[in-house]
């Protein structure tokens, strides 16, 4: 197993489940337990795309794990001036407009051009130092090829206030997706744990076991025939792909997906002259439309809405045509 890649480890099985993070791992791995514990205590060690910071957790039949073993010496991400599409900004956090193709801070192989790097030199120092020295003022994420509004702490009682809010799932949080096919019914409710897919470790899945609740409010907003809509999802939870997944397993893929993909008689009842262009486009047709959560020093309930970005929008047009 090359140590300079991401390992992904599947599912605590019965024999393994109330054994220590730092035994178990270190048992699976092969690695000292004061080596896992580093990489554990360095914010190194995921599950279900989560940080996990106690080593004297037990772990639970159904976890998974995300290893990322960093390199010899940590790199510290520079400023960089990136353009910023700033929505709201004060002295205590900063909502931006993600553009697709950003990757929010650093990983396994990409160490500039994030999210992060903008936002070191269009803040400075003035970053929430809770989120470590590759995330710094980072709450939450949005997948790189996802556009959209995501929050970032510019001081540590701001972290602290925004990740309760997050932990008790009361930040307002809708999503616009454009998937193939008419769900039926046109509004509901799907439930289901996610987890690491034990058949694609790089992908999540619905699980019968383990994984982490995970609940989305659909609507759709437009029908496009009976090949494409435009749904709205309300996020009760936060979990990694947690949209793609739920909406996937209800056979309706997103558009331009290329994890969770359709399958090929999704795509054929696309019409014709636009099968092409739905067929190859480019990355994940899904937006991050509307954040709302309680400011945690004012106490003021904020609200933002961020209009479909040019790319969505000429695939709605091209889906109506």
């Amino acid at each position: 197993m090359e140590k300079e890649n991401n390992i992904f480890l599947s599912p605590v099985e019965l024999n393994d489940k109330g054994e220590r993070l730092d035994k178990f791992l270190s048992g699976k791995l092969g690695f000292s337990r004061a080596e896992i514990q580093r990489l554990i205590k360095g914010g190194y060690v995921f599950s279900d795309d989560e940080s996990v910071v106690d080593n004297a957790y037990k772990v639970k039949l159904g976890d998974s794990f995300e290893i990322e073993i960093p390199p010899l010496k940590e790199a510290e991400p520079k400023p960089e001036n990136i353009d910023l599409d700033i929505v709201y900004e004060d002295d205590d956090l900063i909502v931006v407009n993600k553009s697709a193709g950003m990757v929010v801070h650093q990983g396994a192989g990409v160490y500039d051009g994030t999210l992060v790097n903008a936002l070191l030199y269009h803040c400075g120092d003035s970053l929430s130092g809770i989120g470590g020295v590759k995330r710094p003022g980072i709450v939450h994420r949005i997948d790189k090829e996802t556009s959209g509004l995501l929050v970032v702490a510019k001081n540590d009682a701001t972290h602290i206030g925004l990740a309760e809010q997050f932990e008790k799932h009361s930040i307002e949080r809708t999503y616009y997706a454009f998937v193939y096919g008419l769900p039926n019914p046109l509004k509901g409710t799907i439930e289901g744990n996610i987890g690491r897919s034990r058949f694609d470790r790089k992908k999540m899945a619905i699980v019968k076991t383990g994984g982490k609740e995970a609940v989305t409010h659909y609507e759709v907003i437009q029908a496009f025939g009976t090949y494409a809509a435009l749904v709205k999802c309300r996020l009760e939870t936060g979990r990694t792909h947690q949209i793609r997944v739920h909406l996937s397993s209800k056979g309706h893929h997103l558009i331009g997906d290329k994890v969770y993909d359709a399958s090929s008689n999704a795509i054929l009842k696309v019409p014709v002259d636009i099968r092409e262009y739905v067929k190859t486009y480019k990355r994940q047709a899904l937006h991050a439309k509307t954040l709302g959560f309680i400011h945690p020093k004012t106490g003021e309930h904020l609200f933002f809405e961020s209009d479909l970005p040019q790319d969505l929008q000429e695939l709605e047009k091209r889906l109506m045509a």
